[in-house]
């Protein structure tokens, strides 16, 4: 009796689950759109005459015999050679992440047990340079990596991106220890630990959720950045995300859309995957920095 008595309404239930529904549909559309459309030639995906083209494949069949074709990723995959920019793609990512998440662990922590004053002004400091527009801090890089003749190539736009990322990464892995007690570097302590013993042994392994969120919000933060590695690598180390963009063309150079559309598929797809592989500690992670332990 009490459990039918807390059910919402069927017509409130009906409403809600046709809203999240919608939801769903309007928020996947563009992705599916998009995969729907690697498979097709230009003239039908982006069809001026008749959109349902688009999904009859038309001209698509008229030019390779089926109403699907994989004319765009060998295009982009073989032809320019895509697979290049999704190697250093990940190269960008892997070191990022590591050295992100290694001095920010160790800085997070130790600025969550300090009761000096100077933690606050820190913290702050990290914030404001996180405030101010990641081209504003590219622009101060570029000339010392000219003179140096170290610009366009991988570690300088590593070391770029680590310092763009890093107060976020600090800022976040800070919450995370915060709501961890101290009490447990304590009894690490009394049980014989030094403090980066209780720090490795202790510590780390009850915020690790915390370590992988952090983590996947800078592999992020490098995958889809455009901005500075647009600006700070060359040609031949192009990430994914300014490959793309150079498949669109200019006004002084043609391109190809479906190279692009095929490319940002391939682009897309290992996210899906990744956040799929990771959702039970990205909610665990998420859930532990808001909650005070």
């Amino acid at each position: 009796m009490a459990s039918s008595a807390l059910r919402a309404p069927l017509s409130l239930r009906v409403l809600t689950k046709g809203f999240i529904i919608f939801w769903l549909i309007l928020a996947a559309f563009p992705f599916i759109w998009t995969l729907w459309g690697s498979f097709k030639v230009e003239l039908d995906f982006f069809s001026i005459a008749d959109w349902t083209n688009a999904l009859t494949g038309a001209n698509t069949e008229r030019t390779h015999g089926s109403p699907f074709t994989g004319a765009g990723y060998e295009g982009a995959w073989v032809q320019e050679e895509f697979w290049r920019s999704v190697i250093n793609t990940f190269i960008v990512c892997f070191f990022v992440v590591c050295t992100s998440l290694t001095i920010g662990t160790l800085g997070g922590y130790a600025l969550s047990r300090s009761g000096y004053r100077y933690t606050f002004w820190l913290l702050i400091t990290a914030l404001i340079f996180r405030a101010m527009p990641p081209i504003t801090l590219v622009s101060g890089y570029l000339l010392p990596f000219f003179e140096w003749n170290v610009w366009g190539i991988l570690p300088t736009t590593i070391i770029v991106l680590v310092a763009i990322n890093q107060p976020f990464t600090l800022w976040m892995l800070h919450s995370f220890f915060q709501n961890i007690p101290k009490e447990l570097d304590e009894s690490a302590k009394v049980d014989g630990c030094t403090q980066f013993q209780a720090f490795r042994l202790v510590i780390v392994p009850v915020m690790w959720p915390g370590v992988i969120t952090t983590g996947l919000f800078s592999f992020l933060l490098a995958y889809n950045d455009f901005a500075v590695t647009s600006m700070l690598l060359s040609e031949s180390n192009r990430t994914m995300v300014p490959e793309i963009a150079a498949f669109l063309g200019t006004t002084q150079t043609e391109g190809n859309v479906m190279f692009a559309v095929a490319a940002v598929v391939s682009a897309t797809a290992p996210l899906f995957v990744l956040v799929m592989f990771f959702q039970r500690q990205i909610v665990s992670g998420l859930t532990a920095g808001a909650v005070k332990g």
